[in-house]
């Protein structure tokens, strides 16, 4: 059985840092590509980050434009985890985010194979 659970949200106030943990197992972790989407109150789920894994290590990132220079997705093959650090928080970054796994390389929330319960983020003004 697959699961990826997240943690590591909380309440920060704006210009915090927060480090995004996702814990995965049941699934070849290492043949996965990976990635991180958020959902704020009343909004489409939305794509934050994904990364390429080519076996060896990330060889390839790609951000939204309104995380990008703020946010780092990185993974630790030999625990299973993905982890997003976030930087100069806002309150714009309130939002349920949620990591998800695929075989592909791709930034479509419907592409993905598989999704964690998510963990909230809020950002103070």
């Amino acid at each position: 059985q697959v699961q990826l659970v997240e943690s590591g949200g909380g309440l920060v106030q704006t210009g915090a840092s927060l480090r995004l943990i996702c814990a995965a197992s049941g699934l070849p972790f290492s043949i996965y590509n990976m990635g991180w989407f958020r959902q704020a109150p009343g909004k489409e789920r939305e794509f934050v980050a994904v990364s390429r894994w080519n076996g060896r290590t990330i060889d390839s990132a790609y951000y939204a434009d309104s995380v990008k220079g703020r946010a780092t997705i990185s993974r630790d093959n030999a625990k299973t985890v993905l982890y997003l650090q976030m930087n100069s928080l806002k309150p714009e970054d309130t939002a349920v985010y949620y990591c998800a796994a695929d075989r592909g390389f791709t930034t479509k929330a419907e592409e993905y194979d598989y999704w964690g319960q998510g963990t909230q983020v809020t950002v103070s003004s």
